[in-house]
C-alpha cells in the first residue's frame, strides 16, 4: 500500500475484503474494496474504520470550490404558495452555509434556466456582503413556466467551469417532471455535464418523477432525495450545503490494472448507496481503467469489485487485480493516494474455496434488496399484486436479515409484515404517495455489514 504525504488533510487509505481462495478451475473472484478518507471536511455518513498505516495526505485548498444553486421556478411551485416561500427560505439557509471564499451563484430554473445572482455569467465569492446580496436576491425568484431540466444544469456547467477550482457542485431542487424538454435532450445534458461537476437532487411534494431525479444524481456522481413536505426543505438544504463544504478533494478515480487474461465483470459502489460504476470505466493504460467516484470530505466508501481470472490447477496463486486510488495532476500525470491488492488462490480444501467473504455477502444482499425494491413497486403499479407481494416479502427478509433498519421501516409502509424472517407481508390496500416515493427514492441506501 502507497505511503505518501503531503501538509494538510484529508488523508486517503484502500483496504480490500475478499476470500482469495478458489476451487480448482475456478475464475471468479470478489472483493470489496473501502476507501477511506480522514482529516478533511464533513463525514459522507459511514462510521470511519480504524486507522491504516498505508495512507496519502493532501493538502487542500479552503476556497478550492464552488457551488450553484438550481431553485425550480416552474408554475407548479405556486401550488401551494407555501412551496416557493419555503424553497426561498431553503435556499437563503443554503447560502448562510457557504464558507468564505467559495465561489457560488444561484440560477431559477422553468423551461429556462435565469441567473437570479450574481448575473451576467458571473459566479460570487461568499463572504457576509455577498451572502446578504444574494439573499436579498431571492425575493425576485417567483413561480411560472415550464420544466427544462437539462437547460438548467447547462448553465450551472457553464457557471462553475469559468471558476478555476477543483470542487465543483450543484444542488438541484424541482418539484415536477421534466415536460419541457425531450427525454433526449436530458439525457445529453446530464452526458455532458457528467464528470465536470458533482450534483446533489431533491424532489419536493409527490409531482415529480422518481427515476428522473435520482438518474440525475446518478450521473451526476450526487445524492438523490425526498423532501415530501416543504417545510423540511431549509433543513435538508443545509445538510447538503454543508456537506458540498466539507469536499476537500474532486475528481478521484478508482483505478483497476488487471494481469493478462483477466478481465472486469463489473465494478459498484456498494455503500453508503448502490452506483452502478461498470459503464464508466475509462481506458487509463495497458490492462488498466479508471472508474469515476468524484468527490471526497471526511467519509468512507464501499465498492465490490469482480474480476474473471484464467482457470488454474491447485496450489497456484496470482494477482487477479491491483486497486489503485489515483488523482489527476495539471500536467497530465496522476498522484497514487492509496493501492490494495486483490488476490486469486486455488486450492483443494473445500471449506476455503467455498466460504463466502462477509462483507461481499452482506453486499450481494443489499444489491438484491435495491433491485427487489424496484421490481415490487413497478409491479405494485401495474396492478400485479401477486408479483409486488413476492419481491416485497423478499426484500423486508433481506432488509431484517441485514439489519438494514431504515428501509425496513419504509417497506412497513408499503406492506403489513406478518413475519420478517420469512418475507411473508401482505400489500396494503391503501398507501400514501410520499411513503411509496420516499421507499423507491432511498431504496439504493445501504448498511454496513455488522461488525462480528
Amino acid at each position: 500500500m502507497a505511503n505518501f504525504s503531503k501538509s494538510n488533510a484529508p488523508e486517503f487509505s484502500v483496504e480490500v475484503y475478499q476470500n482469495e481462495f478458489l476451487p480448482e478451475g475456478g475464475r471468479e473472484v470478489n472483493a470489496i474494496v473501502t476507501v477511506t478518507s480522514t482529516g478533511g471536511g464533513t463525514t459522507g455518513g459511514l462510521p470511519l474504520p480504524a486507522a491504516d498505516p498505508g495512507r496519502v495526505t493532501l493538502s487542500a485548498g479552503g476556497s478550492d470550490a464552488a457551488v450553484v444553486l438550481m431553485v425550480d421556478c416552474s408554475g407548479s411551485m405556486d401550488y401551494p404558495p407555501t412551496k416557493m416561500r419555503n424553497a426561498r427560505d431553503a435556499t437563503a439557509a443554503a447560502i448562510d452555509t457557504i464558507r468564505d471564499g467559495v465561489s457560488f451563484a444561484v440560477v431559477g430554473g422553468t423551461h429556462l434556466a435565469k441567473e437570479v445572482y450574481p448575473g451576467n455569467g458571473r459566479l460570487a465569492v461568499a463572504d457576509s456582503a455577498t451572502r446578504g446580496q444574494a439573499k436579498e436576491s431571492l425575493r425576485r425568484l417567483s413561480a411560472g413556466g415550464g420544466t427544462a431540466i437539462g437547460t438548467w444544469l447547462r448553465m450551472a456547467d457553464r457557471l462553475l467551469n469559468s471558476a478555476d477550482v477543483s470542487i465543483r457542485h450543484g444542488i438541484l431542487l424541482t418539484d415536477g417532471r421534466n415536460e419541457h424538454e425531450s427525454p433526449e435532450a436530458l439525457r445529453d445534458a446530464l452526458e455532458a455535464c457528467a464528470g465536470r461537476f458533482t450534483c446533489d437532487a431533491r424532489g419536493v411534494g409527490t409531482d415529480w418523477e422518481v427515476k428522473e431525479v435520482t438518474g440525475i444524481a446518478s450521473a451526476m456522481l450526487g445524492t438523490a432525495d425526498i423532501v415530501a413536505d416543504p417545510s423540511g426543505l431549509a433543513a435538508d438544504f443545509t445538510r447538503m450545503m454543508e456537506t458540498a463544504m466539507g469536499k476537500e478533494v474532486a475528481d478521484v478515480g478508482l483505478r483497476l490494472w488487471t494481469p493478462q487474461g483477466a478481465e472486469i465483470k463489473f465494478v459498484k459502489q456498494v455503500a453508503p448507496t448502490m452506483e452502478e460504476l461498470t459503464s464508466r470505466r475509462t481506458e487509463s493504460g495497458p490492462r488498466s481503467g479508471d472508474y469515476p467516484t468524484g468527490s471526497w470530505g471526511d467519509e468512507s466508501r464501499d465498492y465490490h469489485v469482480c474480476v474473471e481470472v484464467p482457470s488454474a490447477g491447485v496450489g497456484q496463486e496470482m494477482l487477479a487485480a491491483r486497486v489503485s486510488l489515483v488523482l489527476p495532476q495539471g500536467d497530465g500525470s496522476v498522484t497514487t493516494l492509496s493501492q490494495g491488492l486483490v488476490r486469486a488462490v486455488w486450492t483443494d480444501d473445500m471449506a476455503a474455496s467455498t466460504r463466502i467473504n462477509p462483507q461481499v455477502a452482506h453486499y450481494t444482499g443489499q444489491a438484491e434488496l435495491a433491485q427487489v425494491i424496484q421490481a415490487g413497486l413497478d409491479d405494485r403499479k401495474a396492478g400485479d399484486v401477486d408479483g409486488a407481494t413476492a419481491k416485497l416479502g423478499r426484500a423486508v427478509q433481506l432488509a431484517a436479515a441485514s439489519g438494514n433498519e431504515d428501509t425496513a421501516k419504509l417497506l412497513s409502509k408499503v406492506v403489513d409484515v406478518v413475519d420478517a424472517a420469512s418475507g411473508t407481508v401482505r400489500l396494503k390496500a391503501k398507501v400514501a404517495e410520499a411513503d411509496e416515493m420516499t421507499l423507491e427514492t432511498r431504496s439504493t441506501k445501504t448498511v454496513r455489514v455488522k461488525k462480528q
